[in-house]
């Protein structure tokens, strides 16, 4: 079974910084586009970044340059660092692992809160 846990969210100044932990456990890890996506209050969920099995990255415009994905195959480890964090950051932060079309895997998100 398929299962994506996220870690490392919380409060935080502008400013301020956060890491964000995906663990993946059901042997898909190696095979999946790893990907963090974020839905704020009242808005839909958004792509933030994606990182394929080869490392290859993908990030939404409003994030480039203050948000890094990586992940670790070895320990079945996604990761997103966020830097500068901005008020309109704050929002639920999900994991996703994507094998393909029609079979995704969904994590049940991590809380980034951003004080002004």
């Amino acid at each position: 079974q398929v299962q994506l846990v996220e870690s490392g969210g919380g409060l935080v100044q502008a400013g301020g910084s956060l890491r964000l932990s995906c663990a993946a456990s059901g042997g898909i890890f190696k095979f999946a586009t790893m990907g963090w996506y974020r839905q704020a209050p009242e808005k839909q969920r958004e792509l933030v970044a994606t990182i394929d099995s080869g490392g290859n990255t993908n990030y939404a415009d409003s994030v480039k340059g203050r948000f890094t994905i990586s992940r670790d195959n070895a320990e079945n480890l996604a990761f997103l660092q966020i830097d500068s964090l901005k008020p309109e950051d704050t929002a639920v932060y999900y994991c996703n692992a994507h094998l393909y079309i029609g079979r995704d895997y969904w994590g049940k998100g991590t809380l980034v809160t951003v004080s002004s």
